[in-house]
């Protein structure tokens, strides 16, 4: 990636955009953060440049992003998708809203893959947070001390084939396996929220396990899936036994915390290797 230039990040909720923008300056990079209000953590971006601008107002974030001179574009942090009623589009909106055409009806993968389509239409060149936050992108194994056992690695690759028939449909990036059982998908409502109804729905025995992985052909620089320590929280607090994911293509918003974390709590945090992703013949 070329050194120097201002990258433009869309930050939604969470700590990944100011992650990212810390990286960016690091990298050589000039960083301009547009917030969107009512998502934003405002005091995660207060130490970098930034506006809080509301998420349909297209033709303000346009303005501020190109006053900057950003060229660059980032799209992190979780963004719940408002009802039709509540976006109020500007001007702009409405015309960006226009070119996304059916895609607004989509799930989220072609959503989103549709508003990288038309930024770059817009002369943006979209990265991923993974570009910036490589060293937060997780490894294959056993990230702690706690390694999962025979009954946990079927589940581990019971997840994995559910995730992938989810994929086709465009419905999630997790779910939660109890020997064999799958408790739980992710879909709209996201990580955290599944994994407290898994609460209520776990059996005798050994826990469940989550695993989270991209679908297959997801565009990475839009979407990818996010463990952070409320993860590992969530986790103990909802009886599961661990946390699978697929390396390379998912954030760790704090690896050593997270570390820490499946440690103090008894969990494995476990990246999956190239034999856990063999797809059976």
């Amino acid at each position: 990636m070329p050194g120097g230039g201002c990258v433009g990040i869309l930050a939604g909720a969470g700590p990944l955009p100011a992650q990212v923008a810390a990286a960016a300056l690091e990298k050589g990079k000039s960083v301009f953060v547009v917030g969107f209000r009512d998502f934003a953590d405002t005091a995660l971006l207060a130490p970098y440049p930034h506006e809080i601008i509301r998420l349909a107002a297209v033709g303000e974030t346009l303005a501020a992003l190109k006053k900057h001179g950003c060229r660059e574009l980032v799209l992190i942090g979780p963004v719940r998708r408002p009802a039709w009623r509540d976006l109020r589009p500007d001007a702009e909106g409405a015309r960006i809203l226009a070119r996304l055409g059916r895609a607004i009806f989509l799930g989220d993968d072609g959503l989103l893959g549709a508003v990288v389509r038309v930024l770059g239409e817009e002369g943006f060149i979209v990265r991923g947070a993974h570009e910036f936050l490589d060293h937060a992108t997780g490894r294959s194994g056993t990230l702690g001390r706690v390694l999962p056992d025979e009954q946990a690695r079927q589940d581990i690759a019971r997840g994995v084939q559910v995730l992938r028939a989810m994929a086709a449909l465009d419905i999630g990036q997790g779910c939660v396996v109890q020997s064999g059982l799958v408790l739980a998908v992710e879909a709209l409502e996201g990580t955290d929220a599944m994994l407290g109804r898994c609460g209520r729905l776990m059996q005798a025995g050994s826990g469940g396990v989550l695993i989270k992985m991209p679908k297959s052909g997801q565009d990475l620089r839009a979407d990818m899936p996010t463990i952070g320590p409320e993860t590992l929280e969530n986790a103990a607090r909802n009886g599961l036994r661990g946390v699978a994911f697929q390396p390379g293509v998912t954030l760790l918003t704090d690896p050593d915390r997270c570390v820490a974390l499946a440690d103090r709590y008894g969990l494995f945090l476990y990246g999956l290797t190239a034999e856990d992703l063999k797809e059976e013949k």
